[in-house]
């Protein structure tokens, strides 16, 4: 079987992700993440759900000493690799926006692509679409390491991405509320691609009537 990966073209630059996350989130719907393991087999994914954060507008990312913390590390340069932590688990982010602001997109769940069978070895679930339908069990099944690759480029040999050759149509998309925070919660910052397995359970709808 040829790879999905090897059509692909070059990944992403980080200069990609220096503008509005939300937009990014909003362009990144049908990408490809891929994880080179150290031993080069290639683990990727397509990515069907992404949220947005942009502390220069966002009261999720001012509320409390936590998410002072979280603002602070999403401060660097454009296209770096961040990692979040809720309840121990890490949550894969690429940062958005100059240095000095924070502002990042959180990749929330994906569809497996290459190596799903070293995946289930990685995260062995009995359904398969719990493999990696939520931000941090793609993390664990696709083997990535917060500790190799935080704060490196996103278009590293280890860790990139690819987006499809056109953005999804608008009847694609599904925009909703994020999930998991308290303020700012209502903000249309969710995007997952409509009708798809692999999105993560849960997912709350919004009446987007009246919004911007």
């Amino acid at each position: 079987m040829p790879s999905v990966v090897a059509a692909l073209p070059a990944p992403l630059p980080p200069h990609f992700f220096d503008r509005d996350p939300v937009q990014v989130a909003r362009d990144l719907l049908g990408g490809t993440l891929v994880h080179v393991l150290p031993g080069g087999e290639t683990l990727s994914g397509k990515i069907v759900e992404t949220e947005a954060y942009d502390c220069p507008r966002d009261p999720a990312c001012t509320a409390g000493r936590f998410h002072a913390a979280r603002s602070a590390e999403m401060a660097v340069p454009a296209g770096r690799w961040l990692f979040w932590s809720t309840h121990g688990h890490p949550l894969l982010q690429v940062s958005c926006r100059p240095e000095g602001i924070a502002a990042s997109v959180l990749i929330r769940a994906l569809e497996p692509l290459e190596g799903r069978g070293q995946m289930l070895t990685h995260r062995p679930v009995t359904r398969e679409r719990d493999l990696t339908n939520g931000p941090a069990k793609l993390v664990y099944a696709l083997g990535i390491r917060p500790a190799g690759v935080r704060g490196t480029p996103v278009d590293s040999a280890a860790l990139h991405l690819f987006v499809p050759p056109s953005t999804l149509p608008d009847q694609e998309v599904e925009i909703t509320a994020r999930v998991g925070i308290r303020e700012g919660r209502n903000l249309p910052w969710r995007f997952v691609v409509r009708g798809n397995s692999w999105v993560s359970p849960g997912v709350p709808s919004m009446d987007l009537a009246g919004l911007p």
